[in-house]
């Protein structure tokens, strides 16, 4: 059944709304928002306006009703492809714009979707901006090809008259043409066919009436070598070059680029030559030029082409002015030209989803939509209906389907990149408890327990602050650079990992490697020197002369900096504490499962996998932790100045006292320390909750597939009786009674044809409970990370320290000072890259492990599908979809 939506409205009711959709978008960041299937009747002649007011809101995702229609067949075609042209000029004007390097004008102006109407006016004036800009542009070209052609000339005349000019002024031309004779090499030029080729030039220059005849061009210089030997070859050396380099590039008038040519001329007798030689300069993409034989025809013809190079130099300026003032007032509005013409094609192309109807006046859509915004995307439908001046108002029915919503979860610009680390794993299904709000906290906490160094936690704070500071300017580059992109969409995560470490860098006291003794030492040590340079020395808390008995009042003492047994004191408070984060961590997913069964009312999941999940971990793995506890509580450094403590003066190792508990093995007696247990009746505590939780393994195994079978049976049973009561009833065997027991037995689900095989069920339940059951053994030792890479970055910060800086700070004299800045440099680059940059993305790529795999496996499915609203903000960025984003 669909049910209309009213568009009544008044100030009082859109002020409630407004704080009720503000409260419920909050409620919304932990469940996904509640989604309705809508189905949309617009008039043709709102459709459009009405589509563009949804895209400026961007809270509507439509579907497609003509999925088996091509997309060349479809109603609004023609519109998209007039759009495609559009973009097709406009992309080309920006490409000329960019070629100038002229800055195009970025407003930051979001202008409205034209009407269809100004779609005439637009396509005009990308027309006539097209055209001129091509118009101008060939002229250019030829202008620029005939600047080439009179500049190569302008040189062949200037380098041919120095030729002619030595001949003229006595210079024995033989001696400088042989130099230029060709061939394969210099040897053979000179030795093999010298002699022919000098009584030839020497026969050509007997009088004015036997000169050769002559070409001059101009070649890449590039191409000279290859030329000569062609030229050698194929006219067996009756031919004479000379060539001279052109000093300054030319440019090209299709490409732009700047090429090196040189001039050269070729002397050679006979027509037969003659066409060889044209053949071969135009084979090696010669470009050839008249050159007169007469100096005064040379003379006049170069100040000709002086004049003209002037004349086309003024030409060319003009042209250029021109084509640079069309270029800049299109770069004024071409952002915004941009922005019209895809919000235009975007409207058309979603009309293309929508159905029309048999009156053919009338559009039908469907969308999903978040039902708290119905009322805002009403308003918009009314706003496009009397934009369109339409007086036949829209009509927005909710329609009832069995289909999954697609999941909506509303983020800012602080939880959106928290959000994507969730969605990266898979996104939640529809009204899935949402883990992001709660992955604010313990992701950078965790990641903190791994990088706790406050020196280092500092330095990424002062980075994130900086970005957040500076987040309008940095974003308004739009930086195409995609590691840059990253970062800055994280920006916030970075500044909470930053402040955490420094938090985690206090409690550890490790500053670069090194301590803050703020508060004073709970050690006092007489002589430093036999204690601290003593390689054998070990901070003892039973020395009553160096403890004063009161621990340091924050963090760690900063005496166990310099103690030689520093590594296992830490490592044992690190790795009770990465086992205590971890179970509470897992306990957490699991109570989070919980409050998924109860939003589903899955009475079912409760008690048969969620009471023997938690049941499970914490008779096994709390109660490890609660031994932990009581372990630091009871049990002290110097026995005799405490009471003696319940079995024994002798702390017991926790790890063992959890592997007997499984092996349900007693601890051995020991005469010095007596019994290892904690507590009274700690035996047989032990033994309860390890049955407890050996029972909890077949109470998830077993049943619920008991449970669903048994249900499916007596659904069958009833199914039977009522086909039974059925035929009875039309026999008029059974009248008014058998009625009662037909409604009474009406109780069960679907068929068998649409339900899971009960073989499936049992192996899908057998695959869940075996993952649960080890996985909590594995994941309970993967926290273990946390005291792994915590140890390792205090140990790779004291190398750098020990092994880099110090050097630096033990050199003396003036030298001193300038080592320990080169040092020090040395230093600060091995730290930033090394320690902050590696080992934070080390920790940072291990902390998502541990709540996509250890926290969100206990809760989290991960199975639906996200929503995609049809938007213009995210159609005319796609970068604003993921800047604030990792």
């Amino acid at each position: 059944m669909s049910e209309p939506l009213s568009f009544g409205h008044g100030p009082k009711r859109d002020l409630d709304n407004t704080v009720s959709q503000k409260i419920a978008e909050m409620g919304s960041l932990f469940r996904s928002a509640e989604m309705t299937l809508c189905q949309l009747f617009l008039q043709s002649e709102a459709a459009y306006a009405c589509v563009s007011e949804l895209g400026e809101l961007g809270l509507v995702q439509f579907r497609d009703l003509n999925p088996d229609v091509n997309a060349f067949q479809r109603k609004f075609v023609n519109e998209v492809r007039r759009c495609d042209e559009m973009e097709r000029k406009l992309r080309y004007l920006e490409k000329e714009i960019k070629k100038d390097g002229i800055p195009m004008l970025d407003t930051g102006e979001n202008p409205e979707a034209p009407q269809p109407r100004e779609m005439i006016d637009l396509e005009a004036t990308f027309e006539k901006l097209e055209n001129e800009l091509r118009e101008v542009n060939q002229n250019a070209e030829a202008l620029k090809r005939n600047f080439l052609e009179l500049t190569e000339l302008k040189q062949i005349l200037r380098k041919t008259q120095v030729f002619f000019d030595e001949h003229e002024g006595g210079v024995n031309p033989t001696e400088s043409m042989t130099r230029a004779l060709i061939s394969d090499d210099s040897i053979a030029r000179q030795s093999t066919l010298g002699p022919v080729q000098l009584g030839f030039l020497e026969k050509s220059y007997d009088s004015e009436e036997h000169y050769p005849c002559f070409v001059a061009g101009v070649i890449l210089r590039e191409r000279i070598p290859a030329f000569e030997r062609m030229l050698w070859r194929a006219c067996r050396g009756n031919v004479f070059l000379r060539q001279a380099e052109i000093e300054t590039p030319l440019e090209d008038p299709s490409s732009g680029d700047k090429v090196y040519k040189s001039v050269f001329i070729i002397f050679f007798q006979g027509d037969q030559l003659k066409t060889r030689v044209k053949k071969i300069c135009e084979g090696f993409r010669a470009t050839l030029y008249p050159c007169p034989e007469a100096p005064a025809d040379r003379r006049e013809m170069a100040m000709g082409v002086m004049t003209r190079i002037e004349d086309l130099n003024t030409v060319l300026g003009q042209t250029q002015d021109h084509r640079h003032r069309v270029l800049v007032a299109a770069a004024k509005n071409i952002k915004n030209w941009f922005v019209k013409v895809r919000k235009i094609k975007a409207i058309y192309h979603t009309l293309n989803l929508f159905n029309l109807d048999v009156t053919q006046k009338c559009l039908i859509a469907e969308c999903w939509v978040p039902v708290l915004d119905l009322e805002n995307i009403q308003l918009a439908l009314r706003r496009g209906t009397e934009r369109s001046g339409s007086s036949v108002p829209p009509i927005l029915n909710r329609m009832d389907t069995i289909e999954d919503p697609p999941t909506y979860n509303h983020t800012n610009k602080f939880t959106s990149g928290f959000q994507t680390l969730i969605d990266a794993y898979g996104i939640a299904s529809y009204r899935e408890m949402n883990p992001a709000p709660y992955t604010i906290i313990t992701f950078p906490f965790l990641f903190a327990v791994m990088f706790g160094d406050l020196g280092h936690g500092l330095l990424m704070t002062i980075f994130g602050a900086w970005m957040v500071l500076k987040e309008k300017p940095l974003a308004a580059k739009k930086s195409d650079n995609e590691i840059w992109n990253i970062f800055f969409g994280g920006r916030y995560i970075i500044l909470l990992m930053g402040c955490f470490s420094v938090y985690t860098g206090l409690i550890y006291n490790d500053v670069f490697a090194k301590s803050l003794n703020i508060f004073g030492s709970s050690w006092v040590i007489r002589n430093r020197t036999h204690y601290f340079d003593h390689k054998e020395y070990i901070l003892d808390p039973k020395t009553s002369e160096n403890y004063i008995g009161t621990p340091y009042p924050i963090g760690m003492d900063p005496v166990w900096q310099l103690a030689k047994n520093k590594i296992i004191f830490q490592n044992s408070f690190k790795m009770k504490i990465s086992i205590i984060l971890g179970i509470l961590h897992m306990l957490f997913g699991v109570v989070m499962s919980l409050l998924n069964h109860l939003y589903f009312k899955d009475k079912l999941s409760i008690l048969a996998e969620f009471i023997p999940q938690i049941i499970f971990l914490v008779f096994l793995f709390f109660y490890m932790v609660i031994l932990m506890f009581i372990k630091w509580f009871m049990y002290f450094a110097n026995v005799e100045e405490k009471d003696f403590v319940y079995g024994t003066r002798c702390a017991p190792n926790v790890l063992i006292t959890f592997i007997n508990m499984v092996l349900q093995k007693e601890s051995p007696y020991d005469p010095n320390c007596g019994t290892y247990n904690m507590f009274a009746g700690q035996l047989g505590l032990q033994k309860f909750l390890f049955v407890c939780a050996i029972i909890c393994i077949p109470w998830m195994l077993l049943s619920k597939p008991i449970v669903i079978m048994r249900a499916r049976k007596r659904a069958q049973q009833y199914s039977v009786t009522h086909q039974q009561i059925h035929s009875a009833t039309e026999n008029g065997d059974a009248e008014q009674p058998m009625q009662n027991n037909t409604s009474s037995t009406l109780v069960g689900g679907h068929g068998e044809h649409d339900e899971e095989p009960i073989g499936e069920i049992f192996i899908h339940q057998g695959i869940h409970t075996i993952e649960y059951v080890l996985g909590s053994v594995s994941h309970t030792a993967s926290y273990l990370r946390l005291w792994a890479l915590s140890l390792a970055h205090s140990q790779l910060s004291e190398v750098l320290w020990s092994m880099v800086l110090s050097k630096g700070l033990k050199v003396d004299d003036w030298f001193g000072g300038v080592a320990l800045f080169m040092i020090f440099a040395f230093w600060a680059v091995l730290t930033v890259s090394i320690l902050v940059l590696m080992e934070g993305l080390s920790a940072f790529l291990h902390t998502l492990r541990l709540h996509w795999v250890e926290f969100q496996s206990k809760f989290y499915k991960g199975t639906g599908y996200g929503f995609q609203p049809f938007s213009f903000e995210l159609l005319l960025d796609p970068a604003s979809q993921t800047k604030e984003e990792i």
